[in-house]
């Protein structure tokens, strides 16, 4: 390891990844910092759902920016990615109007019943319509931050592994292994933001979200070739809570099934390319989150799978994720000079984090070289 750096970034998370990207492709000599020898956070524990076309103002704008840098990283690093769109399963008249308001600004093709059974392998009679969002993009989380790493330790970016970091000042970090100068230093370390930049969290109200997620093998009629959304969902992302239709889909739902808004559910579904099934997910927020994750909780995660594709599940794995949670959907801080931090403060870090990344850091270095 040197000591003097371009750019040094806090932080390997998908983020920090992005920012690592975007200094290298500038020709900038680069440094991640991470405390984890391996890919195990936030980057790692999610659907591996790149959802783009489900979101709307900045988060969208990020989304769309990170599209193509997916795109470009997948080939370039070789890791498995596919250009699937997303399905959604319209159970209710009122979930079936939602889809249609949010259809007509484009983007999105609306199903009928056959259609959506015919796309998505569900129980019968289980559908009265759905649609396809055509933007969205796939991929293996446990897969694409491995190859990234790799892909970018190979165009010269260093990574300082196992090494904690104590604090930040312009110019400058501060490890366990020693100190780091850096004419940038980048700060990506999610809901662990709390720790080395306490006031900065505290004054943004990020929190911490826990959530439970489990993958399943189930013999499905057919592959499900796109991550699925429920209504559940629909309450959750811009695209479709922004739109006055949505309150007649969250009060049947609440109203309906009171012991899953408790849970706070996003009842969405991604298959793996080993044809394994992820299923999920609860959330809850606080300062802190329990590590005990409630059997009841994931009772009715399996429950409703299996209701909805009519095909018993066997449990192979349960886990829970943490990520960054606050009223803003994002933490950009680059008042203090020499300094940037980036964080996702929400659940669509692996959607917009490339994006967040590029766009943020793009005014701060050097221009691109143009052929």
């Amino acid at each position: 390891m040197n000591s003097s750096y371009d750019v040094a970034i806090v932080g390997a998370g998908i983020v920090g990844l992005g920012a690592a990207y975007a200094a290298v492709r500038r020709g900038q000599r680069v440094i991640v910092i991470d405390r984890s020898a391996e890919p195990n956070g936030a980057t790692i524990r999610n659907f591996g759902h790149l959802c783009i076309g489900a979101q709307t103002g900045q988060a969208r704008r990020y989304g769309d920016k990170a599209r193509g840098i997916w795109l470009t990283l997948a080939r370039e690093a070789g890791f498995w990615l596919r250009e699937s769109g997303t399905l959604v399963v319209a159970r209710h008249e009122d979930e079936l109007a939602l889809l249609s308001a949010a259809a007509e600004s484009g983007g999105i093709d609306v199903l009928s019943a056959a259609e959506t059974e015919e796309r998505i392998p569900l129980a019968p009679g289980v559908a009265i319509g759905g649609a396809h969002i055509r933007t969205d993009l796939q991929t293996d989380p446990r897969t694409a931050a491995a190859a990234i790493r790799r892909y970018l330790a190979e165009r010269g970016v260093e990574f300082l592994l196992r090494t904690s970091v104590g604090s930040v000042s312009e110019g400058e970090v501060v490890t366990s292994r020693g100190t780091i100068t850096a004419g940038l230093v980048v700060v990506a370390v999610n809901h662990d933001i709390d720790q080395l930049l306490p006031d900065l969290a505290e004054a943004a109200g990020v929190q911490r979200c826990g959530l439970d997620m489990l993958r399943v093998r189930t013999d499905l009629r057919s592959p499900l070739d796109a991550p699925l959304l429920t209504g559940w969902s629909l309450t959750r992302y811009g695209r479709f809570a922004e739109l006055p239709e949505v309150v007649a889909v969250r009060e049947r739902l609440h109203a309906e099934r009171p012991d899953l808004a408790a849970l706070d559910l996003n009842q969405m579904y991604t298959q793996l390319p080993d044809g394994t099934l992820i299923v999920g997910d609860t959330h809850v927020r606080g300062g802190s989150i329990e590590p005990f994750q409630p059997e009841g909780a994931g009772d009715l995660l399996l429950t409703e799978a299996e209701t909805l594709f009519g095909s018993p599940m066997q449990v192979i794995e349960r886990w829970q994720g943490v990520y960054a949670s606050a009223p803003e959907d994002f933490l950009v801080d680059i008042t203090t000079p020499g300094i940037a931090v980036l964080t996702a403060t929400t659940g669509i870090g692996m959607t917009t984090g490339l994006g967040l990344a590029e766009t943020t850091l793009a005014p701060l270095l050097p221009a691109l070289a143009t052929a």
